[in-house]
């Protein structure tokens, strides 16, 4: 073998062993986050998008949060658990794992969606490359018309407490769905009492690092469900809502204040190209691997 050949070889050899992200496949890691009633590994939906992107990304390295030490603690927390805490718990498993030293992307589906975007804008480390958010709801709901689970009694008693007073202290502590409660018939009201949205949205008061860091992604891609009967707003996840003072009429996020004082740095985003916005005809988180292939694979290569 010629000097430089063997040279080259050598080198591939010592930037593989210092970096596990490299290997016989280049691709990033991905890094998945589930919804509201779901878990890691459900094999009917995150363990089922899990095997698929394996298939379609030979040696691709896939991690699927599990928030808890067992499933079942990561069922319940998605309906229990502190977001501020749950985000916490995600970023120390992203830290420890030498797997994503080098980057990785991450798509998180349904509520999972947000609570990745607040990684990204909390933990810059390790870096997240493309955030795909699936049916995320990034400026909250205000109603929860079906809930995954329909027929368990947990979602008749959400409804309850999110009706009863979503904003108490006792209910925005120990209720997740709570935390991302958008009434906009309060705003001030959800500004000062929301734990979790208020404060990613810079609602309260402009955290600069939140802004750079949500900055440094290459893509930032929302995918909308047009049929969606979980989401409302089904706005919200092309991050639109509302008007204030109102619960009929809704805007986009680029006639929203949000946008027009760039207080997350969107509109800087969407100037650079940063930011798209794809449409899925069907319910809720409902897409064939046809869609997925075509749509949402091309940014995880």
């Amino acid at each position: 073998m010629p000097p430089a050949c063997l040279l080259m070889g050598t080198l591939w050899l010592l930037l593989a062993a210092l970096n596990p992200a490299w290997g016989s496949n280049n691709t990033l890691p991905l890094v998945m986050w589930h919804g509201m009633g779901d878990s890691c590994c459900n094999p009917l939906s995150m363990g089922a998008i899990k095997k698929m992107v394996e298939e379609d990304l030979p040696g691709v390295y896939v991690l699927s949060l599990m928030i808890g030490k067992t499933i079942a603690q990561d069922t319940e927390n998605g309906f229990f658990l502190d977001v501020n805490t749950q985000v916490s718990m995600a970023c120390e498993q992203l830290a420890q794992d030498p797997k994503l030293k080098g980057g990785y992307n991450a798509m998180g589906f349904s509520q999972g969606g947000q609570f990745l975007r607040a990684v990204a804008q909390r933990c810059p480390s390790p870096p997240m490359k493309t955030l795909i958010s699936v049916g995320g709801q990034h400026q909250g709901v205000y109603g929860l018309p079906r809930c995954p689970g329909e027929t368990s009694h947990i979602c008749d008693w959400i409804r309850k407490m999110l009706n009863s007073g979503a904003y108490r202290d006792l209910v925005q502590k120990h209720l997740v769905q709570a935390q991302y409660w958008h009434d906009p018939l309060n705003e001030d009201l959800y500004r000062t009492h929301s734990l979790f949205l208020a404060d990613v949205n810079q609602e309260r008061m402009v955290n600069e690092s939140y802004k750079k860091n949500l900055q440094s992604l290459e893509k930032f891609v929302m995918v909308k469900f047009l049929q969606d009967s979980v989401v409302d707003p089904v706005d919200s996840e092309w991050f639109g809502f509302y008007k204030p003072g109102q619960g009929t009429e809704t805007e986009t996020l680029q006639e929203s204040a949000l946008y027009k004082e760039d207080r997350l740095g969107l509109a800087a985003m969407e100037k650079a190209g940063k930011l798209v916005f794809l449409a899925s005809e069907g319910d809720h988180l409902q897409f064939s691997r046809e869609w997925f292939d075509a749509k949402l694979l091309p940014y995880l290569r």
